[in-house]
């Protein structure tokens, strides 16, 4: 079993979330007693949230880099970035590494894809959802296209993730937000609906959509527990 390297604190919410699901996936796989060879790097969301809103990605950037060879150094032999939006600076961190770092959209696009879905909403932060690092690759590799929230929608989307989600706040009234965005993508022609933040999957469920929900938090962990067992 390869050592899988978890980049997280991104929030931590959903890094717990990642731990649980890549351990739960080798047990059923391995047995009762099995669980998952892994190493955490975990970061203080707060300083991560405040380069983010300053727009300083190069110092993000270095932070993911030495964060990942710190993991590759320790024995990890597949690196996943805990979260949607620092992936803007996936191809950096790649590049610094010689294990394979686990893009979270090429897993979330390939069962979309294999579901039969060409047209698909996306929720997530501002970042996400806005800047071309995701959207392109969705549409320029996996050849989706995709449907963001229109900017009012956005703003909403992104508020509650950072003012709630990121903080364990899981509101009743926010879910009725996000099921009227859902909603709205799906009148703009949304197939499926991407949860394309690793901290939607506490608020949103299946139940709270009228097309196929894709989360992926649950996609991008079971991806890394098939390439950590491959031989």
């Amino acid at each position: 079993m390869k050592m899988i390297g978890l980049i997280g604190g991104m929030s931590w919410e959903s890094s717990a979330a990642y731990y649980r699901i890549v351990n739960e996936g080798v047990r059923d796989r391995l047995g009762p007693t099995a669980s998952a060879r892994c190493l955490l790097w975990s970061f203080n969301f707060a300083e991560i949230e405040d380069l983010q809103h300053k727009g300083d990605w190069p110092g993000l950037t270095t932070r993911m880099v030495d964060a990942a060879r710190r993991l590759e150094a320790g024995g990890a032999g597949v690196l996943l970035i805990c979260t949607n939006t620092m992936h803007r600076m996936a191809s950096d961190v790649q590049a610094a590494v010689s294990v394979p770092l686990l893009h979270i959209a090429d897993p979330t696009a390939e069962r979309i894809k294999a579901a039969g879905f060409r047209k698909v909403g996306l929720l997530g932060t501002a970042f996400t959802m806005e800047h071309a690092f995701y959207k392109g690759r969705l549409t320029d590799q996996h050849g989706l296209d995709v449907i963001i929230p229109n900017e009012e929608d956005r703003a909403i989307v992104h508020r509650i993730i950072y003012e709630e989600l990121v903080a364990g706040k899981v509101l009743p009234s926010s879910r009725e937000d996000y099921r009227a965005i859902i909603a709205r993508l799906v009148e703009n022609g949304a197939e499926a609906v991407i949860l394309g933040c690793t901290e939607i999957m506490l608020l949103i469920q299946p139940e709270d959509s009228q097309v196929p929900i894709f989360d992926t938090t649950a996609l991008h962990a079971a991806a890394a527990i098939e390439l950590a067992l491959s031989r």
